[in-house]
C-alpha cells in the first residue's frame, strides 16, 4: 500500500542543514514490526507515524521510532511531523495552535512566523546525576569530573542526562566512547556557553547562537544526534530556572557533524517554548507492503 511522505528538515532555515525525520502521514493499518522495521530503514534518528487522536482535544496522534525502539516524546519529529501534517492539508481546531497526541501526553505547538515552537513537557525526571551515573558520563565522553560545572537529569521521555562543560569548544572536543555509553544505557547531552559571538557559517540566515549543545544516544540506534528538540526543552528548563542561561536565547547543535541547527528557547510565565525552521526536503509516497 502506498502512503504519503515526507521527509523534513528540521531546526534550520536552509535545508541538509538541521535534522531530518521521515514522517508517514498515513500510519493506520502497520503493526509494530512492519513500523519498527521502516524506521531502521530510513536509519534517521526519528520516523514517525500520523494517527488519527484518541484524547479529547488532539488534533493528530503520533507514534515516534528510532532504529532502535520508540520514544514517548522527541522534539524534532513533534516539528517535523506538525510542519508536514499542516503542508500536508491538517487544520487544527484552534487556528492559533496545533495539538499533537504522543505516548507523553499532549503537546501544545505554535506558529512564530515561518517557525513552529512547542511548549516543553514537564520533567518527569530531576535532580542532580547520581555519582556512578555521573562517572559513567565522565567516562564515556572522555572528560574528568573536574571538567564538569554541573550535571542534571532533564529527562522529558527519552531519557536525558546533561553535563555543563566550560564552554562551547570543550562540547567540540568530546570525543565519545559510545560503546561504553552503550553499556551504561546512558543519553547524554553536553553543553557549554559562547564566551563571545561564535564563528558565523557562510550563507547562513541563522542568529548566532549563544550554547554549542551535542547528544549522544547509541542506545537506541544513534550514535550523535544532529539536533535535539527534546535535550534543548530539558536544557532550558534547567539552566534559565538555575538563572544559568537567559530566558531567551539560541543554541547550536550538529557542528561536529557538519550540520548547522539552531535551536530558538523562549520562557514566559513559567513555560519553555523551542522552536526552529522547518523545511520539506522529500516528499511523496512510500510502499511499506
Amino acid at each position: 500500500m502506498s502512503r504519503r511522505f515526507a521527509q523534513v528538515d528540521v531546526f534550520t532555515t536552509s535545508p541538509l542543514r538541521g535534522n531530518p525525520v521521515a514522517v508517514v502521514l498515513d500510519g493506520e493499518g502497520l503493526d509494530d514490526d512492519r513500523r519498527a522495521a521502516f524506521a531502521r530503514w530510513t536509519n534517521l534518528s526519528e520516523t514517525t507515524f500520523v494517527l488519527p487522536p484518541t484524547q479529547p482535544g488532539a488534533d493528530y496522534r503520533v507514534r515516534i521510532l528510532t532504529p532502535g525502539g520508540e520514544l514517548p516524546f522527541a522534539g524534532h519529529p513533534t516539528l517535523g511531523t506538525c510542519h508536514a501534517w499542516l503542508e500536508a492539508g491538517g487544520q487544527p481546531a484552534d487556528p492559533a495552535q496545533i495539538v499533537q497526541e504522543c505516548e507523553a501526553g499532549l503537546v501544545t505547538v505554535r506558529r512564530e512566523g515561518d517557525s513552529l515552537a512547542f511548549a516543553a513537557p514537564p520533567l518527569i525526571r530531576t535532580g542532580p546525576l547520581e555519582e556512578e551515573v555521573l562517572e559513567a558520563a565522565c567516562a564515556s565522553l572522555g572528560i574528568g569530573r573536574a571538567e564538569v560545572l554541573d550535571h542534571q537529569w532533564v529527562d522529558n521521555g527519552p531519557g536525558w542526562a546533561a553535563l555543563l562543560l566550560a564552554d562551547a569548544q570543550a562540547v567540540l572536543a568530546l570525543a565519545p566512547d559510545l560503546r561504553l555509553m552503550a553499556a551504561h544505557d546512558l543519553k547524554l547531552g553536553a553543553v557549554g556557553p559562547y564566551a563571545a559571538a561564535a564563528p558565523s557559517t557562510p550563507g547562513s540566515p541563522d542568529p548566532q547562537p549563544d550554547i554549542e549543545v551535542r547528544a549522544f544516544v547509541p542506545s537506541l540506534g544513534v550514535g550523535e544526534d544532529p539536533v535535539t528538540g527534546s535535550l534543548n526543552a530539558g536544557i532550558a528548563q534547567w539552566l534559565i530556572g538555575a538563572g544559568r542561561l537567559p530566558a531567551a536565547y539560541t543554541a547550536r547543535q550538529g557542528t561536529a557533524l557538519g550540520r548547522d541547527g539552531r535551536v530558538h528557547i523562549s520562557s514566559a510565565d513559567g513555560q519553555v517554548w523551542v522552536g526552529g525552521g522547518t523545511r520539506t526536503v522529500l516528499s511523496g509516497a512510500a510502499d511499506l507492503g
